[in-house]
């Protein structure tokens, strides 16, 4: 199987990366550890698809890491995740196994491949206090404003945006090293879907998640105490079912607003991988509506043929 160390599996929301994930590490006999930057929550659930019977596959379950670490309202970003993952991986790497990365959050993704030297940055009060004001359009154009990466996928709250101002703020005056782990040689397979097939599979997917308890989920963590504002912070089903309970959406206006948020989001997921891509990541992309067992055969095929460097 080459030198590779490690499996990636990305996609968009709706591609099916878990349930197939879950069925490869079944055939390599390996674990999986996710890149999602919101099944780390406990009780978030429904919101984040965190369908946690994907990993049971053929009566066994696989082992999953990296989900269900961290409380509801607690923040949680790509510095914590990389010095997580590198903990789960460096693990299972001495256990002889070839782990298996899955998930759509980009950053936490490349961050990782990469090996990027991150900062823990701190708060801003006065940075904050300057933006909070603005609108999110507003906040997104500034974001974009600026030229270093940061994952710019998940901001679709205002809260988001600022703190993606925040750290680009302090990246400008305390530029880390280019790298503080080294890069990890992994084989890459991205599930590709039709954009009108993706747009199909999410709004179906949402209704279902209604139908399944997704707002009385949203408000069950409300009712522990959990601040509506630290739940809008995650965006999406969080940020648009908070805003819905609290009063200030109608059910028929949440639903419509998070279908074209979900929508956008998944854009620009594609968006991120197309970055990652001309970065010097290669990614094999394989149909996502082809069986399970066509897509392991030719993960299989990528996995064994001579040597070619992904990164």
């Amino acid at each position: 199987m080459g030198n590779y160390q490690l499996i990636t599996i990305l996609g968009p929301t709706a591609s099916g990366k878990t349930p197939f994930a879950a069925a490869l590490a079944h055939r390599l006999g390996t674990e999986i550890i996710s890149a999602d930057s919101r099944q780390v929550y406990r009780s978030m659930d429904i919101g984040t698809g965190k369908d946690l019977s994907d990993y049971i596959v053929a009566g066994q379950t696989i082992p999953y890491h990296l989900i269900d670490i961290r409380e509801p309202g607690e923040k949680y970003n790509v510095f914590a995740y990389q010095h997580d993952f590198h903990r789960i991986y460096e693990n299972l790497r001495a256990k002889g196994k070839l782990p298996i990365l899955c998930g759509g959050t980009g950053m936490y993704i490349e961050a990782v491949l990469k090996g990027y030297k991150l900062l823990d940055v701190p708060p801003n009060p006065a940075l904050r206090e300057r933006l909070k004001n603005k609108t999110l359009k507003e906040l997104g154009t500034l974001l974009a404003s600026y030229k270093t990466l940061h994952n710019k996928t998940d901001v679709d709250s205002a809260q988001r945006a600022i703190r993606a101002i925040e750290i680009e703020e302090y990246y400008k005056n305390e530029a880390p090293d280019v790298n503080e782990y080294e890069p990890i040689h992994s084989l890459v397979i991205g599930l590709s879907l039709d954009r009108n097939l993706r747009r199909e599979k999410i709004s179906k997917r949402l209704r279902t998640r209604l139908d399944e308890g997704m707002v009385d989920e949203v408000r069950a963590i409300l009712s522990t105490g959990v601040n509506p504002d630290d739940l809008i912070y995650y965006g999406l089903e969080y940020k648009y079912l908070t805003l819905h309970i609290i009063g200030r959406l109608t059910y028929e206006e949440m639903v419509a607003q998070l279908e074209i948020a979900i929508h956008q989001f998944a854009k620009r997921q594609m968006t991120w991988f197309r970055g990652m891509e001309r970065r010097g990541i290669k990614i094999h992309w394989i149909d996502a509506t082809l069986p399970t067992e066509q897509k392991i055969e030719q993960t299989l095929a990528f996995l064994n043929q001579p040597e070619q460097e992904c990164l």
